[in-house]
């Protein structure tokens, strides 16, 4: 399997993928995806209201509608029709002609609030390849990594995705 991986796929490891700017964090958004994850209960009080800032539960997505600015290796458009070769595209390498992609998992780790004002970074790096021998094949499994900071440049959460095409 370790010709799948080329020297040129291998050295793409650390690229920038992405950057995205939140607009700050609402408190309105805040109230509202805490509706949406507690429900059918209803969600603590301090996602509702409170002294100062209100504090978003950890899966709050700033991005999960629309963001302020975003600086990509790739057009949007193109983004959306190059299938299981996006990847590549954005990285400027060949296309491998994987027709299948599939979701290998996804870990994420909190390390601070999201807080109501704040405006959150996310900066996406390709951290690398690995192949593994399928019972359809040989399979190409990604793995990309998502930073985000505040506005002070705090480390909020950190997630890896992987994928696998085949």
């Amino acid at each position: 399997m370790s010709n799948l991986i080329t020297a040129a796929m291998e050295a793409a490891g650390g690229t920038l993928l992405s950057t995205r700017t939140s607009y700050p964090v609402d408190a309105g958004a805040i109230r509202r995806w805490a509706i949406a994850v507690y429900w059918p209960e209803p969600p603590p009080a301090c996602f509702i209201d409170g002294e100062g800032p209100l504090i978003a539960p950890e899966e709050f997505n700033p991005f999960a509608w629309v963001h302020a600015r975003e600086e990509t290796t790739i057009d949007p458009a193109q983004r959306r029709r190059a299938g299981a070769g996006r990847l590549e595209k954005q990285l400027g390498l060949p296309d491998l002609g994987f027709k299948v992609i599939l979701n290998g998992g996804v870990s994420v780790e909190y390390f601070g609030p999201k807080r109501e004002g704040d405006t959150i970074t996310s900066t996406t790096r390709f951290v690398g390849y690995s192949a593994h021998e399928g019972s359809r094949g040989p399979m190409l499994m990604s793995t990309t990594e998502d930073t985000w900071t505040n506005q002070t440049g705090d480390l909020i959460q950190k997630s890896s995705v992987t994928a696998i095409r085949y």
